[in-house]
């Protein structure tokens, strides 16, 4: 027993999204529970858990994009880790490019890999098999789940649904619905009117300015408030060439007819020039 060699164990935890998150007891804590029960069953095989606590709670496993693993890593690199335990390989990642690489840095530091409900272990070669196996599913799984979303989206376009997005100016949204703003939409058929006067976006950006107009504001879930500033060249590039503002969806290379009174496609705000000089 004195001649076992102490293996640093380090758990990882993952959750996508931040719903039950404020729970006292949530998914994080289920995960980390089943890794230290492991853990401590092979206590005879040296393993010990360290203090530090990797958890993502709120990150998809689609990238490598998250503190919790980027710290993980980092500690790996610094050989302070000897055993990497989550409770299931797609906690780690969904993203077999992105296993590659881990494994790939996991060997060169020589620190074990092992998923506690799967009982898969890289320092085995068929362990490693079955992990690519498992990863290519898992990999699968989330491109045709966005493949869905994106056909949805589409399909919701060629009807002339509104599917979200920036609001245009002189619109608002209800309950997902685009609403003629009365207020900013005569700041959008002023520019509309003067553009056809001035004839370029450059002059209508200078009289725009001297009038004081500016974007309007909008707040985010999260409460982040943007807009109110000056109106720039780019800016009213986008707004000229709207396709909401005649009461068309657009979609990649293709727009779609206005809707019908009480629909979820966006009235129009009245017909403008489709060429922006």
């Amino acid at each position: 027993m004195a001649n076992v060699p102490i293996r640093r164990c380090a758990i990882y935890t993952r959750k996508s999204s931040e719903e039950g998150l404020e729970q006292e007891y949530n998914t994080l804590h289920a995960q980390r529970d089943a890794c230290e029960a492991f853990i401590k069953s092979q206590t005879g095989e040296g393993w010990r858990l360290i203090k530090t606590a990797y958890d993502d709670g709120g990150f998809s496993g689609g990238s490598m994009e998250r503190p919790a693993l980027q710290e993980l890593l980092g500690h790996i690199r610094q050989g302070l880790i000897d055993v990497v335990v989550v409770y299931k390989v797609d906690r780690l990642t969904r993203a077999l490019a992105d296993f590659a690489r881990m494994i790939e840095l996991f060997d060169a530091q020589e620190v074990s890999f092992v998923a506690v409900t799967q009982q898969f272990n890289t320092t085995t070669s068929m362990g490693r098999l079955t992990l690519n196996v498992l990863l290519s599913f898992a990999q699968f799984e989330r491109e045709v789940a966005g493949e869905r979303i994106r056909d949805k989206v589409a399909a919701s376009k060629r009807k002339g649904i509104w599917t979200g997005g920036s609001v245009p100016l002189g619109y608002e949204l209800r309950d997902r619905k685009l609403l003629i703003n009365p207020e900013e939409a005569k700041t959008v058929r002023y520019i509309f009117e003067r553009y056809l006067e001035l004839a370029t976006v450059r002059n209508l950006m200078k009289d725009l300015a001297a009038r004081g107009f500016v974007s309007a504001v909008r707040v985010s879930k999260s409460g982040n408030r943007r807009g109110a500033n000056p109106f720039a060249r780019g800016g009213l590039y986008h707004l000229l060439s709207n396709h909401t503002y005649i009461g068309e969806i657009r979609h990649k290379n293709n727009c779609y007819p206005r809707a019908t009174p009480g629909s979820d496609r966006p009235r129009a705000l009245g017909a403008r020039s489709n060429t922006v000089a």
